[in-house]
């Protein structure tokens, strides 16, 4: 499947940290070279990851939080290398070995400061949201490649989820936090024969 972008904008953020846009309806797909081997489609703050500019990984987030924007925890910010939403990723088919999918799980208001930390789930379109981001990148993701989904309970159910997914992961395992169950699951694009 070879999506054209069209009506869409994918802000790029450089190493100085200026943005620029690129017109996807003058491009297809972004380039990347032979070593970013990793996608991460919803980085946020990339809380788990040990190193947070790992260089074979590019981070993807809609929002763009700099330092300060809360004062619960000043050093926080969301600064993706590319700007662009889960839903709609600017990439080729088949491009990644390894996609981390950590999409929003809380139903939360607009200017929540919970949100500019995780993102926001929207009460009447999250099933949607979920599927299509999974899809995304499920369709980034090389054949044999793996997928790693992270997902917390509060407000929607791991079974209700995964329904609306619609694959089964090969392993997962549960995080119990205080009264949060973070789930993450592993799956694995084993192509049909």
């Amino acid at each position: 499947m070879n999506k054209q972008k069209l009506n869409n904008k994918t802000n790029l953020i450089d190493q100085n940290g200026s943005e620029g846009q690129i017109d996807c309806q003058v491009i297809n797909f972004l380039p990347t070279t032979g070593d970013k081997l990793i996608l991460d489609a919803c980085s946020g703050g990339r809380y788990f990851w040990y190193n947070k500019k790992h260089p074979n990984t590019i981070y993807v987030d809609k929002r763009i939080e700099g330092k300060g924007h809360s004062e619960f925890r000043p050093n926080h910010q969301v600064k993706p290398d590319i700007r662009a939403d889960f839903k709609n990723l600017p990439f080729k088919d088949e491009t990644f070995w390894l996609v981390v999918f950590d999409p929003p799980h809380l139903f939360l208001g607009e200017t929540s400061s919970v949100s500019k930390f995780y993102g926001r789930l929207i009460k009447d379109t999250w099933q949607d949201e979920i599927e299509q981001g999974f899809n995304e990148c499920w369709r980034v993701l090389k054949n044999n490649g793996t997928l790693i989904f992270k997902w917390n309970e509060f407000d929607i159910k791991k079974s209700y989820v995964l329904e609306v997914i619609g694959r089964e992961p090969l392993f997962g395992h549960c995080t119990n936090r205080s009264t949060e169950n973070t789930h993450w699951f592993t799956f694995m694009k084993i192509p049909s024969n």
